[in-house]
């Protein structure tokens, strides 16, 4: 019997630690052309036209930058005047609500004190949901080839986010997940 309710106990716990991490899903959409060569040079749209792609203009600057960053660490240089390769990112950061059911006891059978039927109230347990807040941020980041104007692709990482402080982290780690998608699949296509 212990044995089986000790698996109940792990079960439960690593399914509780599965759900608080929130994965990054990556998405490829509007492919016009395939990747056919290697490109050497990049520009940001949004950075040289002042065009900003979040609600934050901080967040902002860190994904401009992460961008740029990850670029010339593979060897693309940055040209504003002739690229071959044009980058446009956006963002839909879209507020939501979950309800989630607790069970708030605050007399638990173990630990505290030893269970005692003449005791129990069932008032004393707050069975209400509560509703939690969050945030759906998809980052859309556009690969075009300049040459012939057309989209490369089209890659958007989809996540959640419960506060402020995690939104940063979380919009980085999106960004680096599109970034080594479009990389992976360019080196893909030059085999």
């Amino acid at each position: 019997m212990n044995w089986r309710l000790s698996f109940i106990w792990a079960i439960a716990i690593l399914s509780l630690g599965l759900q608080a991490c929130s994965s990054i899903e990556v998405f490829k959409e509007n492919s016009e052309i395939p990747l056919r060569k290697n490109y050497k040079s990049f520009v940001i749209v949004n950075q040289e036209v002042n065009m900003r792609g979040f609600s934050t203009q901080f967040l902002d600057a860190k994904v401009q930058d992460r961008i740029q960053e990850v670029l010339e660490s593979e060897g693309l240089v940055y040209d504003r005047v002739k690229p071959e390769l044009v980058i446009r990112y956006t963002s839909n950061e879209d507020p939501r609500q979950r309800e989630v059911n607790t069970f708030n006891n605050p007399y638990p059978f173990w630990g505290y004190r030893v269970w005692d039927p003449w005791m129990y109230n069932p008032y004393m347990y707050d069975n209400r949901p509560r509703t939690d807040n969050y945030e759906l941020v998809q980052v859309i980041i556009d690969f075009i080839d300049s040459g012939e104007d057309k989209f490369l692709m089209t890659l958007t990482g989809v996540t959640e986010v419960s506060s402020a402080k995690t939104k940063e982290k979380k919009v980085i780690k999106a960004t680096d997940k599109i970034l080594e998608r479009f990389l992976q699949e360019s080196q893909y296509n030059q085999n």
